[in-house]
């Protein structure tokens, strides 16, 4: 089956039905199923071996993405955000490529030997030019739909091969053909290079709610586009959900006026910490919260957080059903999750291991012939996340294996130290690493972000930190800081948080330094 075939029997079933845009002006199913045909025609002319997308997301994404699936070549959005001499490096490796860009970005891509190279207005005049293409699209399931390049930590990011099996059988397996009321309209705002972008237009389509677009994400404009455009449903990683709660929460100083049109939001991308979604509850309390949890190399989620189960969880008063807040839910019904040791072996409930998983929607392949898969021919993908699952089945990821903290031999989460933060009245944002250290092997280090007007110091806090938990668990150094660093998609970027603190650490170890607070 191939991605084609959902915008197909949108069309046909529902032609008339906006599938991107805004309320006065979008793109029907049938117009852009046509504008697909159109594109194709073009892309076979150019005799391109990929379409690269490297601009910000507008309503000719999803013509780009058909049109390449229908014309046989893989669709491959990239991080037009890297510098010039990434973004050349990563391009040039997918061959002679149609690059379609921002206006005015076209001298980036001069050293690159591609086929063709379109700004995005370009590209949409050529596709009015070309009549739809007369060749049917192609039903191999194993053909390469979609390439996404993981956000690798060092070096060049790998190329997450993702084929047509993979994401169809993922919007099969978790979308209502047409399920979507004719009003719904879902709020796009991570980039198209994400797999959430990818995942956004295809269960969009094939569920028949609107997409409305927002190229680039400020808490601000989100909540503005939200009201006047009416968005029922969005998604967004944790720290968007924060600074979106700052808007509306006239606590810290938002307007007040809630988000009227909006029923359901859901959260992936990095762990929701429980401080932050008990607060989301209590502003928005007719929202239907859903958390979920996935990889690029999953065609997105494998577990989900439903409304009923955070409701459930945040009206309980047993401390195991409360925890559940922290919890990504339990693994949909297409996919299996298994957590397992280094050695491979399966562990029982309240052990802590690797998270394994298989299912149709599951790729774990790279371009290149790379795989995270065991050779064990059974299916299984290793995440290189840590978690667990409590008795009643639910998974709790804690993060990526390399982020747990090894202090003298302990074990210790950065999750459970960012929650503690996250409780002071005085911190809106937190973030946990291990650095290195001479004695313990690794210690606790920690970067706040703190409330509008709130006073308190690092030394505070790391106290704080034990009263909650305990001694080991407090940070050696705690730094007050204006914002945290985070990529493109708002996902925290540890790695450089983990560098920083760790110079600061080895320089106020010296005699020269002798304040380890701010």
């Amino acid at each position: 089956m191939n991605i084609v075939l959902l915008a197909d029997m949108a069309a046909g079933a529902a032609p008339d039905r906006v599938a991107v845009g805004t309320r006065h002006r979008g793109l029907t199913n049938a117009v852009l199923l046509e504008r697909a045909g159109r594109a194709a025609a073009l892309i076979v002319e150019t005799g391109a071996s990929h379409v690269v997308y490297a601009a910000e997301a507008s309503p000719h994404l999803p013509v780009a993405l058909f049109g390449a699936a229908w014309a046989g070549v893989p669709f491959a959005p990239v991080n037009y955000r890297l510098a010039d001499a990434a973004l050349v490096r990563l391009i040039g490796r997918l061959g002679r490529a149609l690059v379609i860009g921002d206006a005015g970005t076209e001298a980036r891509f001069g050293p690159i030997d591609a086929a063709t190279v379109l700004t995005v207005e370009q590209f949409a005049a050529a596709v009015d030019t070309r009549s739809p293409t007369a060749a049917p699209w192609s039903d191999d399931p194993e053909g390469v739909a979609v390439l996404l390049h993981t956000s690798g930590t060092s070096g060049d990011p790998k190329a997450a091969v993702l084929r047509h099996r993979h994401l169809t059988s993922y919007v099969l397996g978790s979308v209502e053909f047409l399920g979507a009321a004719e009003d719904e309209a879902a709020l796009v705002s991570v980039p198209p290079y994400h797999i959430a972008g990818v995942a956004a237009i295809l269960t969009g389509v094939y569920g028949g709610r609107r997409l409305v677009q927002l190229p680039s994400f400020s808490p601000a404009g989100w909540v503005e586009l939200a009201r006047s455009e009416q968005v029922t449903h969005a998604m967004t990683v944790p720290t968007m959900l924060t600074r979106i709660l700052d808007v509306i929460d006239p606590a810290v100083g938002g307007d007040g006026a809630g988000l009227a049109s909006v029923r359901h939001l859901s959260s992936g991308g990095g762990r929701m910490p429980v401080p932050v979604i008990e607060r989301a509850l209590g502003l928005l309390p007719d929202v239907d919260f859903v958390n979920a949890y996935g990889l690029t190399e999953t065609s997105s989620s494998i577990a989900v957080l439903t409304p009923q189960d955070h409701r459930h969880a945040l009206g309980s008063d047993d401390p195991v059903v409360r925890a559940r807040l922290g919890s990504v839910g339990r693994p949909l019904p297409t996919v299996e999750i298994s957590v397992r040791d280094s050695s491979g072996n399966e562990l029982g409930p309240g052990h802590r291991g690797e998270v394994w998983v298989r299912g149709e929607q599951v790729s774990g392949e790279y371009a290149g012939s790379t795989s995270s898969r065991p050779d064990d021919g059974e299916g299984w993908f290793r995440t290189r996340d840590e978690g667990w699952f409590d008795e009643g089945g639910y998974l709790y990821v804690e993060g990526r294996l390399d982020e747990v903290i090894v202090r003298g031999g302990e074990n210790i989460s950065p999750g459970e130290i960012e929650d503690a933060l996250l409780a002071h009245p005085g911190v809106a944002q937190a973030a946990v690493v291990g650095v290195r250290d001479d004695e313990w092997g690794e210690v606790v280090a920690a970067a706040v972000v703190l409330r509008s007007g709130a006073r308190v110091t690092g030394g505070e806090l790391a106290d704080w930190v034990v009263a909650q938990l305990r001694s080991s668990r407090r940070p050696v150094l705690v730094e007050i800081r204006s914002e945290l660093p985070v990529n493109d998609t708002g996902k925290l970027v540890k790695r450089v948080l983990r560098d920083e603190l760790g110079a600061r650490h080895h320089r106020r170890r010296s005699p020269t330094e002798e304040t380890p607070w701010n």
